[in-house]
This record gives C-alpha cells, sequence and structure tokens, in this order.
C-alpha cells in the first residue's frame, strides 16, 4: 500500500523525516522534492566501474543551467530524508518528464532506514534548462510487511552532498 498525503503528514517526525518540510509541498500520495543548486559531472568520457570516477562540481545560480542531451548530471535534493518501518520510493513528476527529462536512471528505489539525500541521475532528450529549487520529483512511501532490517551502507547511507557511483566497493570485498 501507498501512503496518502495525510497519512505522510501524520507520520513526519515519527516513521518519515523530511528537512526543510513545507506543507505545501504536499500531494494526494506523495510529497513534492526540490532540486539543489549543485550539480556532479563526470570528467571522463569513459567511466570505469572497479575504480572511481573523476567528477567536477558545478553550482547553479538564479540562471538555471542548460542541460544536454548524452551527458549525465547528478543532482541532489534540497531535502534531508529520513524513513523507517517505510519504504520510501523516487519518481520525476509528470511535468518534468513532459519536458523529457529523467530524474533518475535506474535508482527510485529507496530502501527501509535510509537518511540522507537523495542523489539524482539527470538526463534529458534535448537540451533544457532547469533551475534550483525546482520541484524536481515526488517521494512516495509504502507500506511493508514483516521484519525489517534497517538500511546499513558503507558507501551512501547519512550522505551530505552529492555521490557519484560507488560500485568500485562492491569489487573489493
Amino acid at each position: 500500500m501507498i501512503l496518502t498525503g495525510p497519512e505522510i503528514q501524520k507520520r513526519m517526525g515519527d516513521d518519515i523525516k523530511i528537512e526543510p518540510y513545507d506543507a505545501n509541498l504536499i500531494n494526494p500520495n506523495s510529497y513534492n522534492l526540490r532540486l539543489h543548486n549543485e550539480f556532479l559531472v563526470y570528467t571522463n568520457k569513459e567511466l570505469d566501474m572497479k575504480h572511481p570516477n573523476p567528477t567536477e562540481k558545478i553550482v547553479v545560480g538564479d540562471e538555471g543551467i542548460l542541460i544536454e542531451p548524452g551527458r549525465l548530471y547528478l543532482g541532489r535534493t534540497l531535502e534531508y530524508t529520513e524513513t523507517h518501518n517505510l519504504v520510501p520510493m523516487l519518481e520525476g513528476r509528470s511535468s518534468i518528464g513532459r519536458l523529457g527529462m529523467f530524474v533518475h536512471v535506474t535508482a527510485g528505489f529507496g530502501d527501509v532506514g535510509f537518511k540522507g539525500y537523495w542523489t539524482l541521475e539527470i538526463s534529458t532528450i534535448q537540451p533544457i534548462r532547469i533551475y534550483p529549487g525546482v520541484e524536481i520529483c515526488q517521494i512516495f512511501y509504502h507500506t511493508i510487511n514483516g521484519d525489517i532490517i534497517e538500511y546499513k551502507s558503507n558507501k551512501y547511507q547519512n550522505n551530505r552532498e552529492i555521490q557519484s557511483s560507488m560500485l568500485y566497493k562492491d569489487f573489493s570485498k
């Protein structure tokens, strides 16, 4: 089952934490998250999953940033979230999708116990100017059955910044 907007509001501060929280961003069954003003882009054309890949940070002002097809832009949500006893999921807003922009490549599924900012894997069909603070995606919550083991990760848990892929850590296990 997916939580309704009123149920999300009811669970704020208990199973759900969103900071900063704005009641105007609640939807019938989700909460809109906004885009932060920083991005990372990979500096090498060819990426290697067994090694860290270098990135460059881009800070975007009020003029926005023109994102180009064929390039991956790692962004993050303005909001920090924590989720307990529920499964958080992230999807792009329909208004964003109708502009040909993807908010995540494959990483819209969260884990019970996740704490941090959501890293967004942004790509586009055609050039589009995007702006910090835009309501870019929505978080929604699934109830779960069974014993709960909260997410623990030496890669992405408790993040404070945009995080590039740390898949290379899986190769050293």
